[in-house]
């Protein structure tokens, strides 16, 4: 799932190739992908892409006045291409296309598509006038890269959730996922199943700068990537996610998982956990 440093890359890659250029036309492959009506997308034609911003893993581009806010969801991707081709998709067809935006004459200038890959669909376009009106957005919490050390702390405060789940929550904060959320408590050395609304002083310390760390690291090597390269960019850079079965990068130990139904977590026990394993399918205390 695309996060806030791959969400800012893509923003920053179309600030630099899209910025300026107008929206020649908007083909709509997949209906479903639209979750507004009005305005229609056909209100985008002929005007200028004039910003690309992000709130949250939201993607938001503004065309003078009129948004196009993305949520890329699971699967979901942006396509850049230099050259678009100018037959229109065929509406309800079975590839992976759900939107293409030409930012220039069809057939002769740039653009990019808006794809989804796998049967569950959760990609999500909608065309507003204001951001706000996006009702995931309404709710985002402060935006995890924005956030001093004592407004982390306040933030966190309270909280009877899990640490994993407090980071990934978006109402609670904005841009962090499964994947950071992953290498942020691996670099601070905490629990997933540590209570956020608990943490010591010194705990919160370390969460705060290993946040700052992992976060700013990837979008330092996310931004002036292709967006083709920006997924091979993320694996790349994961020291435990995604690395179940492999050793640990800092102590050797072998990183442990913890599954659900529909995700996945990977941490080390020896640098986390003081060296137990956690209970694994929604159970929420250490193995005894």
């Amino acid at each position: 799932m695309p996060e806030l440093p791959e969400v800012e890359a893509l923003a920053q890659h179309i600030r630099e190739h899209g910025v300026g250029r107008t929206v020649a036309r908007v083909d709509v492959a997949s209906l479903s992908v639209l979750k507004t009506a009005a305005p229609p997308w056909t209100a985008l034609h002929g005007r200028t892409l004039t910003a690309a911003g992000r709130h949250g893993k939201f993607l938001d581009l503004d065309c003078d006045g009129l948004h196009l806010v993305v949520h890329l969801a699971r699967a979901g991707w942006l396509r850049w291409a230099e050259t678009l081709s100018v037959a229109p998709p065929r509406p309800g067809g079975k590839g992976p296309l759900a939107l293409r935006v030409h930012l220039g004459p069809p057939g002769s200038g740039p653009g990019f598509d808006l794809t989804e890959a796998g049967t569950k669909k959760g990609l999500a376009v909608w065309i507003v006038e204001d951001p706000a009106e996006v009702p995931g957005i309404a709710a985002l919490g402060p935006d995890a890269l924005a956030m001093t050390r004592d407004e982390f702390a306040a933030v966190l405060a309270g909280h009877t959730e899990r640490l994993k789940t407090a980071l990934t929550t978006q109402k609670i904060m904005a841009g962090v996922g499964n994947a950071y959320s992953d290498e942020i408590l691996h670099l601070a050395r905490l629990s997933p199943y540590a209570t956020a609304g608990k943490l010591t002083d010194e705990a919160v310390d370390r969460l705060y700068e290993s946040m700052r760390t992992i976060l700013s690291g990837a979008v330092d090597r996310s931004v002036g990537q292709h967006a083709a390269t920006l997924k091979g960019e993320k694996r790349s850079g994961l020291r435990v996610h995604g690395r179940t079965g492999m050793p640990c990068p800092v102590c050797g130990d072998t990183v442990r998982e913890v599954s659900f139904a529909d995700k996945a977590f990977q941490y080390c026990a020896t640098c986390q956990t003081g060296g137990k394993p956690l209970a694994d399918r929604r159970l929420s205390r250490l193995l005894k």
